[in-house]
This record gives C-alpha cells, sequence and structure tokens, in this order.
C-alpha cells in the first residue's frame, strides 16, 4: 500500500502520486506548490488579538480550547472576555469539570449553553460516517447569535489549523471567528496546558470532551476500515504541527470502553448497535 512520505496518509484515505521518485498525495502535492507560512499566520493573529476588547471563547472544556482561553486572557489580555461552553447533551463531566475549575482559576466569566443534538449524532452512528462536521457547523452558529445578541464581534476557537493561509474568517452578522492556535504546535500547548489545573479525561480518540467521538470513530472504522479524523490530522502532520508517530496512535482504530459505548448508544436509542445483542 502507497504511503504519502509527508503527511500519514495512505491509499485508504487519499490519491497518492510517485513524484519525483516519491510517494506524495495530493493535499501535499497542493501544500508543496502553495506553502503555508507558519510565521505569516501567526504575525497575523498578534496583529488582529491587538484590536479585540470584547470577545468570546468557544469553550469546550478540552485541551485545545482550554489553551485558547489561558492565551486570550493571560498573553492577549483581552479586557472583556466571557467562555461560553455548548453542551450538546453528550459531554463528559469531566470537561465541564475541567472548564468550570479552569474558568475559574483565570478569573474568566463561564457561561453553559444547553442543547439536544442527538439528531447528529444518532443519523451520523447509524449510517457510520463523522458526526463532527455538522456538530461543529451547528454549535458556531449557536455561538455567533449568541455573541451577536450580547454585543460580541469576536469568536475565539481552539483550531489549529488555520482558514487556508489565515487565521480568521468573517461571519454573518458581523462576527469574526478567530483560530487563535493557528499553526501553534501541540508540543507549545501541552507546555500551557501544564501551567494550569488541567486534567485529562480517559476518552478514545481525538478529544477531551465528548463521549461520542470514540463510538463514531469506532463504527466508522469497521465499516469503512480507517479514521474520519485521517484528513485532518494529516494535516497536522503536514504542517509540522503534530509528530508522525503521534499522529500514527491517533488515527488508530479507539479502545471503546464497554460503559461509555453503551451510555452513547442508549441515550441516542440505538441499543441495535450494540455488540452481541
Amino acid at each position: 500500500m502507497l504511503r504519502c512520505s509527508l503527511c500519514i496518509h495512505d491509499e485508504r484515505t487519499a490519491k497518492i502520486d510517485i513524484i519525483n521518485g516519491k510517494p506524495l498525495c495530493r493535499e501535499c502535492q497542493v501544500y508543496l506548490k502553495h506553502p503555508i507560512d507558519r510565521e505569516a499566520i501567526r504575525r497575523e493573529v498578534e496583529e488582529l488579538m491587538k484590536g479585540v476588547d470584547r470577545a468570546i471563547v468557544a469553550y469546550s472544556g478540552g485541551k485545545d480550547s482550554v489553551v485558547a482561553l489561558y492565551l486570550a486572557k493571560e498573553a492577549y489580555k483581552v479586557p472583556e472576555l466571557e467562555a461560553v461552553m455548548v453542551d450538546h447533551g453528550l459531554m463528559a463531566e469531566e470537561a465541564i469539570e475541567n472548564a468550570r475549575r479552569i474558568a475559574e482559576h483565570l478569573g474568566v466569566p463561564f457561561k453553559i449553553l444547553r442543547y439536544d443534538y442527538s439528531d447528529i449524532f444518532r443519523e451520523a452512528l447509524k449510517k457510520a460516517q463523522s458526526p463532527c462536521r455538522a456538530c461543529s457547523k451547528r454549535t458556531m452558529e449557536k455561538l455567533r447569535k449568541y455573541a451577536l445578541r450580547n454585543g460580541y464581534r469576536y469568536i475565539i476557537t481552539g483550531h489549529e489549523l488555520p482558514f487556508g493561509h489565515h487565521p480568521y474568517r468573517k461571519m454573518s452578522g458581523g462576527a469574526t471567528q478567530i483560530r487563535l492556535l493557528a499553526m501553534m504546535t501541540e508540543r507549545e500547548r501541552l507546555e500551557i496546558l501544564e501551567r494550569l489545573p488541567f486534567q485529562f479525561p480517559e476518552l478514545p480518540g481525538y478529544t477531551t470532551n465528548c463521549l461520542v467521538l470514540g463510538p463514531a470513530l469506532e463504527r466508522y472504522w469497521e465499516v469503512h476500515g480507517h479514521s474520519f479524523e485521517h484528513r485532518r490530522i494529516a494535516a497536522l502532520v503536514r504542517y509540522g504541527l503534530m509528530d508522525r508517530e503521534k499522529a500514527e496512535r491517533e488515527v488508530a482504530k479507539p479502545v471503546v470502553p464497554e460503559e461509555q459505548r453503551r451510555t452513547v448508544l442508549e441515550r441516542l436509542g440505538l441499543q441495535e448497535l450494540l455488540k452481541g445483542e
């Protein structure tokens, strides 16, 4: 099986060509023609944050949103901040406690908006698809509306991948989403977490907050033979934000505790997907 020599794509997950004697996926070929300037993006973040006076942080309680909150408060010293969590109904209790504890530690007001995303999760698990894009899209729309109702023009998120070659995007209604961690390496993020009272929940998949991701990854693996996180994590390797060894572990088939699987499937009314039943 051909494997990309630059990222972690293989023939299951991407089209791969031999270029100058080396296997390269199409995404890496585009990247090599139009490389992303990490330092330019980080400079753009610095310049953009100088004008941010009031903002909400899209605050899931996961490691990346915790780092984003810390940077907004301590590094960029945004005068008025609010940490806003969207609880989709299947957030890990440890994540909610992490979120509450760290917001209090940093002295930032913490708000939880509770919604039911079971329609998204049920559909994805039944069809062995990823729930993440639909979940993220709905969450960002909830946060956009919340921000505009409360007079905020900026929504800070903990994404490490930029929007193309920029760390921000304009949203409807005059809001701007800032990916504050754009092009920040995993090591840099972990060094910040070490300064905070953050506790890593033991959850399968590349998550520190969501109960659904592990079972969804497991189901996708059983049907498709690879991870739906592969493309995103391949990009992290391509941009030098995660090492290959760690990335390979992250896209391996997860081992989901039976209790977690049962909890998720029963809450979603999908008992028929329980193994052996």
